[in-house]
């Protein structure tokens, strides 16, 4: 199994949560973050923002479904055909091992 994080902006969240819930993804995690990327922040006039607001979305998938998973994000995260700095990034790691709180059961792939 996989988790995809993927940092997003605030106002593409929603189109993306929706996406994966129509592609049959239901279960993410939403956490409002602040952060910065390689651009350093924002500067506008001579004030510079350099903590911008965005989405933390987190899902775990199984292997197999990762590269759909991946596709359904960025075509909802982006802000436009080609994108732009700023739409985000997201990062895939491995799962080890997933437990039910409730059962305390291991989950298996």
């Amino acid at each position: 199994m996989l988790m995809i994080r993927s940092i997003v902006r605030p106002e593409k969240s929603d189109s993306v949560l929706a996406a994966l819930l129509d592609a049959g993804y239901p279960a993410v995690t939403k956490v409002s973050v602040v952060g910065r990327g390689k651009q350093r922040g924002l500067k506008v006039g001579e004030v510079v923002y350099d903590e911008l607001p965005k989405e933390l979305l987190l899902t775990v998938v199984k292997d197999k479904d990762k590269d759909f998973v991946l596709k359904t994000i960025m075509e909802e995260a982006k802000t436009s055909a080609s994108g732009a700095f700023g739409d985000g990034k997201i990062f895939v790691s491995p799962v080890d091992e997933v437990y039910t709180i409730s059962s305390g059961l291991s989950e298996e792939e």
